[in-house]
């Protein structure tokens, strides 16, 4: 008969939304975080080209976000995460009122975001040819985050408090009895759990459903990214167009871009879309002066969002001792720190951070209930 593993709390799902906040229960629970690839952050971690920017998403993202600040300027092992790299949001002609609608919204939390007019703009980021830009917005205090360096952050610390990992471990099926969970794993290991927390990223509402809870409607989409040589001395800012239509990052000498797609598509390994590549290359070389004619090591990545694009952080309001920490979008990195402490007070039934609340964040803005749609018949 095959040996029972016994935990506190069973977080299905390593990247950065499991492992972040396995490594918060840790403290005082008995955590297992199993994955079901042979390596941690195979998916949307992995491919994830992270940025610190507090003027990035919703008002719950942007107060997340800077509560995470702490955390990732000073970590626990003293490690380096982050390193100067400001964003340039910049609106073609015809979009200028996107850029001063963001910069109304964000200009409390983050003071010193500033208007710039086309310009500026290119007097900042010397790639941007003049003439086609109408207004920007830059954020100065941007960084660019060290994913891998981070996320092993968070596996060494939970380690260290005694947390478990396990890899090759899919959950095949569950039953919930006597106040426990009974998690049978696709190698046939059963789990012992009295939590389970729903850190799957885009199989998460694959794995809601094993355990009969309801879907919250996560959509996995797409994204492709591709890299291009730099000419001599790029630096930054960061270029996001605020329509979408691309991004231009500097990175390690090199320029990493996308066409910042949404696709949706089934959870599985995401393929860069060549469509959407040549669609981007063909504004950066309209917007920028790279004029960009191959490329280098293209991929993708899935972003899984709700209809909201808020994350889903909270007990099931159905499914006893279910845990739902999914739909993190394009922002779970970033926000990991604070979101991580955010779900492990609202399981362990303590108060929320104060810090992320002292700077807007409202916890029903991240409750499962409203996400879920009772299937109709």
């Amino acid at each position: 008969m095959a040996l029972v593993d016994i935990c506190d709390v069973l977080v299905v799902g390593g990247g950065m939304a499991g492992v972040s906040i396995g490594c918060e229960l840790a403290a005082d629970r008995r955590v297992l975080v199993a994955d079901m690839e042979h390596t941690l952050a195979y998916h949307t971690t992995g491919r994830s080209a992270a940025m610190f920017l507090e003027t990035y998403g919703s008002a719950a993202i942007r107060a997340l976000t800077a509560a995470s600040r702490a955390y990732l300027e000073s970590p626990p092992d003293g490690e380096q995460l982050l390193s100067p790299l400001a964003m340039l949001y910049v609106a073609r002609p015809g979009s200028a009122p996107a850029i001063a609608e963001l910069h109304r919204q964000v200009s409390a939390l983050t003071p010193d975001a500033t208007l710039l007019d086309g310009d500026e703009a290119v007097a900042v980021q010397p790639l941007l040819r003049p003439g086609r830009i109408e207004l920007a917005l830059l954020e100065p205090a941007a960084m660019a985050i060290d994913v891998h360096a981070m996320h092993q952050a968070f596996i060494r610390t939970l380690r260290a408090r005694g947390g478990s990992i396990a890899v090759d471990a899919s959950v095949a099926a569950a039953a919930w009895s006597d106040g426990r969970w009974t998690v049978t794993m696709t190698d046939g290991r059963p789990v012992s759990a009295g939590v389970v927390v729903n850190a799957a990223g885009a199989w998460a509402d694959q794995v809601a459903g094993r355990f009969g809870a309801t879907p919250v409607g996560l959509r996995p989409l797409r994204r492709s990214a591709f890299m291009v040589d730099a000419p001599p001395g790029v630096t930054g800012p960061m270029i996001d167009d605020i329509d979408e239509a691309f991004y231009v990052k500097p990175d390690a000498g090199r320029l990493l871009c996308s066409p910042s797609e949404e696709t949706p598509q089934e959870p599985g390994d995401a393929k860069p879309d060549e469509l959407a590549i040549a669609r981007a290359i063909e504004v950066i070389n309209e917007v920028t002066t790279l004029d960009v004619r191959s490329i280098r090591t293209p991929w993708a990545g899935l972003r899984s969002f709700v209809a909201d694009r808020n994350p889903v952080v909270g007990y099931d309001p159905a499914v006893e001792n279910f845990f739902w920490f999914a739909g993190q979008g394009g922002y779970g990195i970033q926000t990991a720190p604070a979101l991580s402490r955010t779900g492990a007070a609202l399981l362990r039934g303590d108060p929320p951070p104060a810090d992320a609340l002292a700077r807007g964040l409202a916890i029903a803005d991240l409750s499962p209930g409203r996400a879920i749609r009772p299937t109709t018949h």
